[in-house]
């Protein structure tokens, strides 16, 4: 344990650890300091000199930046001098001067980090309006799915430092120096083939609107006002995490009102992918107990089966372990086949043409875009999906229409593809996917269910490689669960090494799972401090598996129903070729 300290700030004696920095104790005393780069546990890196104060060390008096300068006995710091203020505005001036200020359309404005500061601060873009002044060239770099623009950045080095210690890619660095220093990929080559995956951890990261989704929310609109008939779905962690955007507590379940805003917003049919996951879990779970059977013979098998439901380790593992392809199921994700079942088995059902059906999708992932224009994701030359937009999007297209997310009482949907069951709910948790097939798995092979179907050692967050061993009929089923694409080079190191046989490994690019999926509401940095959000949205997603009153896949009735009057079977002949798929090795700039 660390030493204990005694220092003064602002005139409040206060004793902490000596681990703890300036900043550390000032907030302990609730003593607010602004910041801008600094980012707990990610970036800590003095680069924006927001956060400086006055600290007396002796005879001197020097200015420092607070988040990076341990305390010391007997040290006395002052937050709120002439000196400090004066420091504090001068430096959001510089920074205001480069930044391109289009508040109106920028999709952080409600948000901001850096607005807050400078409408706090009084701040004067003197330097920025001057005529003499010139800003430098921006950079952009897009996608598909992202969006680059360096008009906005402020150079505090979160999104790189993100890149590197959350997705482990490092794809993003700044380039050149000086004045014209920008943040991009290498050279600003094409974010598409530089190696990024798509998880989103730069814009969770970026204080400002730097780095964003591509904005599909026009086609959105077009498709609402077209005569096609138009269906919406949406991912388990959106239900999790849409409330935070309109003031709800975070973790707060707005299922019922999100059904409701999306028939206010005029789709023609709400599904949801729920459904699909449960469909999912038979299809994956049969594909399991297929190649387990084989190992079981003794016949040569492709073992560990890895989870294909994530686009971001799709992405990563197409990238950087491509020898590892044939692990993969070859199940589509649960938004490809919800979307594959909406024009393909339930547009025969409503009695509409599967060719006017268009299908939108809400997901907490930016990937999510990427999935769905993949030219795998189709059947018989009819897309899967058709726009994808995310929770930070659903949540401005219904402040677009003026609906009162907070005075809505909340609908259930009529559509029987909007029924699901615990099990469906709870892949938006990391852990989730692996625990609904691991009850679906032992009831197939034990003949009965689990006893309790809390699986509870795939679950949490603290550890990045989760491992659990299930006994299925007098074998140990060894089984892991990687969140976070920085953990998936360890889980690939221990499968090489071979010292322990796995058999099922389910991969989330983002840490937490989809609760904390790039495409989700951003958390203010002070906010992450003191909250965990993965754990908190992840709590909603169990309560309503808990609430559920059927908690397997395989007991969903409309599942049955889809077998029964479809699919015939599972992993059968119709549903290989409309709900499974197969990926390639995907090139990557630098090589």
């Amino acid at each position: 344990m660390a030493d204990l300290v005694k220092l003064t700030i602002n005139g409040k004696e206060v004793e902490v650890p000596s681990s703890y920095t300036v900043m550390d104790a000032a907030y302990k005393l609730g003593i607010d300091i602004p910041r801008l780069c600094f980012l707990k546990g990610i970036n800590e890196t003095s680069a924006c000199r927001v956060c400086v104060v006055e600290i007396q060390q002796g005879p001197r008096t020097m200015i420092k930046n607070s988040c990076t300068v341990k305390v010391a006995d007997g040290m006395v710091v002052r937050t709120n001098t002439e000196r400090v203020h004066r420091a504090v505005k001068l430096n959001l001036q510089l920074l205001a001067a480069n930044h391109k200020f289009e508040c109106w359309r920028c999709p952080r404005e409600h948000n901001c980090e850096f607005l807050a500061l400078l409408r706090k601060y009084d701040i004067d873009n003197v330097m920025g309006e001057s005529k003499w002044f010139s800003k430098k060239a921006p950079i952009t770099n897009f996608s598909d799915a992202f969006v680059l623009d360096s008009s906005k950045c402020i150079l505090c080095g979160r999104c790189i430092s993100a890149c590197q210690k959350l997705a482990g890619t490092g794809v993003l660095d700044f380039n050149r120096r000086g004045f014209v220093t920008f943040v991009s990929s290498a050279l600003n080559h094409e974010i598409e083939d530089s190696g990024c995956i798509y998880c989103g951890k730069c814009i969770q990261a970026c204080p400002v609107g730097a780095l964003r989704e591509k904005d599909d929310l026009d086609k959105v609109e077009e498709l609402l006002e077209s005569d096609n008939y138009t269906v919406v779905q949406m991912a388990p962690a959106v239900r999790a995490a849409l409330g935070e955007e309109f003031g709800y507590p975070m973790g707060t379940n707005v299922e019922a009102q999100m059904y409701e805003a999306l028939e206010k917003l005029g789709f023609d049919d709400v599904t949801d992918v729920n459904f699909g996951a449960d469909v999912t879990i038979m299809e994956e779970g049969t594909e399991f107990l297929e190649r387990l059977g084989k190992f079981l013979k003794g016949e040569e098998v492709v073992l560990p089966m890895f989870t294909s439901c994530s686009p971001g380790w799709i992405r990563y593992i197409e990238t950087y372990y491509p020898e590892f392809l044939p692990n993969l199921s070859t199940t589509k994700s649960p938004q490809q086949i919800q979307g594959a079942l909406t024009k393909h088995y339930y547009a025969d059902k409503i009695g509409v043409d599967k060719k006017n059906i268009k299908v939108v999708s809400v997901m907490p992932c930016i990937a999510k875009k990427f999935e769905a224009k993949r030219p795998e994701m189709e059947y018989d030359g009819i897309r899967d999906v058709d726009v994808v937009i995310t929770t930070r999007e659903l949540a401005r297209l219904i402040k677009r229409h003026d609906i009162k997310f907070t005075e809505l009482k909340g609908t259930t949907p009529n559509s029987p593809i909007a029924k699901y069951t615990g099990a469906g709910v709870i892949f938006g948790a990391t852990g989730g996917v692996m625990e609904a097939a691991l009850r679906t798995v032992y009831a197939k092979l034990e003949g009965k269910e689990l006893s309790d179907p809390d699986i509870l050692d795939v679950r949490g967050v603290d550890n990045g490689i989760k491992e659990a061993t299930i006994k299925v009929k007098g074998l140990d089923v060894n089984v892991a669960v990687v969140h976070g694409a920085v953990n998936i080079p360890e889980m690939m190191r221990r499968i090489k090494e071979g010292k322990k046989q796995y058999h099922f490994v389910e991969f989330m690019a983002c840490t937490g799972g989809c609760v904390n999926g790039g495409g989700q509401p951003i958390v203010n940095a002070k906010v992450q401090d003191e909250t965990d959000v993965r754990i908190e949205r992840a709590k909603a997603l169990y309560s309503l598996d808990k609430a559920n009153k059927i908690r397997v896949s395989h007991e969903n009735p409309v599942v049955k129903e889809l077998y029964k009057e479809f699919l015939e079977t599972p992993c059968g002949h119709k549903s290989h070729h409309l709900l499974h798929t197969s990926y390639t090795k995907r090139e990557e700039y630098s090589k």
